[in-house]
């Protein structure tokens, strides 16, 4: 990852809610015209992330930066390059999809009304409709399309997929990687459905509670953590192996998470003396592998 003149830039950024530790010493960097998605269980930082990003809310310790500047006190011109989208999506709803497209222009010098009509029209959304009678999907078309004819270089999206359904998700996704990448754009994204991220991101940050467990490309990741099943002969076996990241099992039907190779864990295996069977290397999709480095529960 080329690291010169980050875009964000998150230097031993620490938070506590009370005395409850959200995490501690967090570094995070997201190089220029990358995309970068934040990945975590419910209640591991992301949101909270976000909104040092954002400014909404300031840190225990340590500081956030995007283009050089601390996200406490970003001037106005660098607030300029930054679009921003809030999860639920929070729209004016008495206007319709014209009326707010042309409200929200008189903001912006360089606003790109094409942008916006080319994702409404994508997804089949009429001028005329009123935004109070959408549902929460139309309603993030809308603020999507919003945010992409701001012309924002970069775009700080919280659960940006909220609402979608699979094929409008799907479109959208497309959409955004081909206009990111086209116009050089940086972006940094929380999602809860990941088959998303694993279509859209270059780059991946896992989190869990009080901890990064992964920043880099998303394809190191995938490429080096593997999961192994296999059948033991008993069903109470302890795995306190370096190799095993995590052991997920029913009954004695095991799954083995770990950045080895299938020798080592073989090798694992035979060291504790067990016999096993149907050993197989699984076919892990980004999901698949976040849930087995953070564990099912």
């Amino acid at each position: 990852m080329n690291e010169t003149n980050p875009v964000i830039e998150c230097r031993n950024l620490t938070h506590y809610y009370g005395k409850k530790l959200v995490y501690e010493n967090l570094n995070i960097v997201v190089p220029e015209g990358h995309i970068m998605g934040l990945l975590g269980k419910n209640g591991a930082g992301k949101s909270t992330t976000i909104n040092i990003l954002n400014g909404f809310l300031e840190p225990r310790a340590g500081k956030c930066l995007i283009y050089g500047e601390d996200t406490q006190n970003l001037s106005p011109e660098t607030k300029k390059r930054i679009g921003y989208l809030i999860e639920g999506h929070i729209q004016y709803s008495f206007m319709n999809v014209h009326q707010i497209e042309k409200f929200y222009s008189g903001f912006y010098e360089n606003w790109k009304r094409d942008a916006y009509w080319e994702l409404i029209n994508r997804l089949k959304i009429t001028p005329k409709q009123h935004i109070s009678t959408m549902s929460c999907g139309q309603r993030a078309q809308v603020a999507l399309g919003l945010i992409l004819a701001q012309d924002p270089d970069l775009l700080i999206l919280d659960d940006f997929s909220l609402g979608l359904d699979p094929g409008y998700r799907r479109l959208f996704v497309d959409y955004m990687r081909e206009y990111c990448k086209a116009e050089n754009k940086t972006v940094f994204l929380t999602s809860h459905i990941i088959q998303d991220m694993e279509r859209l991101i270059d780059d991946v940050i896992i989190m869990d509670y009080n901890r990064m467990l992964v920043q880099g490309p998303v394809k190191d990741f995938t490429d080096n953590f593997k999961g192994f099943s296999f059948d033991l002969d008993c069903a109470d076996v302890e795995f306190t192996e370096p190799e095993a990241v995590n052991i997920e099992h029913i009954n004695n039907h095991y799954e083995f998470y770990t950045y080895a190779s299938e020798q080592d864990v073989k090798a694992v295996l035979e060291r504790k003396g067990v016999t096993y069977h149907n050993f197989t290397r699984l076919s892990l999709t980004l999901e698949d592998a976040f849930i087995g480095l953070t564990g099912k529960y």
